[in-house]
């Protein structure tokens, strides 16, 4: 047996887990930081890296506790190392240094991204490579080539805002909660659609013909505020809501279909944190029955978010590849998937 410990600390989750044989979760904990940041409707880096300080010690021997293994008994300890925020990913980088200098355990350095993809061999064996990679999240709006573990193309990328960035800012402008996902699709889904008529918003990108695939959501954001002034008297927030999710998933199911027709591959695994959201996982499988190929995403929405889990899982693949990092590897903002070393 394989006993892993996964770091993540990225962004504004601080998280640990354990992980046996790369997809046995033994434990993972993680503290939210959402009440510290939702004050100021982002993430705040210095209180984010601070909070990691003061946190990850103690979610450490939580995770420990409960996975009940001891430290000698790890293989490897795997830490995100990129992309992120740099004081919020030296916390976690300096939490696998002193692991591994303590007690002689090995260092696999993840990419946060990649991670994400991955996380689905908690629940599944994985599909053989290569697959399309679809990560959609606070950062990211993209599709990937996945051809193998570290090996990653990106294939689509967003232009501007990412699909969570703009739920969290149509959010701010229907003065909803902080952050925007969920408070969005919970006043979407009250919204009787038999009632809809057409959609105040237009289509995203239409002018892309079959060769561009990218997303963008700025314009959508700015199609929102210009509505929802048109009718400041008495604001819609249920149709602005479903409106919007309607136009912003129709964007992703069409990039879908156009990364599947260029590449021939008939195998997407769909991460992310908006992978949370219930009515754009059903967009997606009904594209998966139109236009007929494999899907696969997290079961368990915890997956979706930034966690541990996803980061000891890719370590146990990348630990058998024998990827591993020194003590002075570095970590980085920067998307790239090229080792950092």
């Amino acid at each position: 047996m394989t006993y892993g410990l996964g770091i993540e600390s990225s962004c504004d989750e601080t998280s640990i887990a354990i992980v046996r044989d790369g997809k046995d979760l033994l434990s993972l904990k993680i503290y939210s930081q959402i009440d510290s940041h939702s004050p100021y409707r982002g993430v705040v880096p210095e209180i984010a890296s601070r909070a990691h300080l003061e946190k990850i010690n103690s979610i450490l021997a939580e995770a420990m506790d409960e996975s009940g293994i001891e430290f000698s008994d790890l293989d490897y300890v795997a830490v995100t190392s990129y992309p992120g925020l740099v004081g919020s990913l030296m916390i976690g980088a300096q939490l696998a240094r002193s692991i591994s200098l303590v007690f002689g355990i090995p260092i696999v350095a993840v990419n946060h991204l990649e991670a994400h993809l991955a996380v689905i061999g908690l629940e599944r064996e994985l599909p053989p490579f290569p697959w399309l990679g679809l990560l959609l999240s606070g950062g990211n709006s993209s599709i990937y080539l996945y051809k193998g573990f570290g090996d990653l193309q990106i294939l689509a990328d967003t232009r501007d805002d990412s699909l969570g960035e703009a739920f969290d800012k149509v959010s701010a402008v229907l003065k909803l909660p902080y952050p925007g996902g969920p408070y969005l699709e919970a006043k979407a889904n009250v919204y009787n659609p038999a009632k809809a008529g057409p959609n105040p918003f237009p289509k995203l990108l239409k002018e892309d013909g079959e060769d561009l695939i990218r997303f963008s959501y700025s314009g959508l954001k700015t199609a929102v505020l210009y509505y929802l002034k048109a009718n400041a008297e008495n604001p819609p927030l249920e149709k602005i809501s479903y409106f919007f999710q309607k136009t912003a998933f129709e964007l992703v199911t069409r990039n879908v279909r156009k990364a599947i027709a260029q590449t021939g591959i008939r195998t997407v695994v769909a991460a992310g944190g908006v992978l949370a959201n219930e009515t754009l996982r059903k967009q997606l499988e009904k594209e998966k029955e139109r236009s007929r190929f494999d899907l696969f995403y997290p079961g368990k929405k915890i997956y979706c978010t930034d966690n541990g889990a996803m980061v000891a899982c890719l370590g146990y693949h990348l630990w058998k590849q024998k990827s591993f990092v020194g003590l002075d590897f570095k970590v980085s903002p920067k998307r790239n998937f090229e080792q950092i070393i």
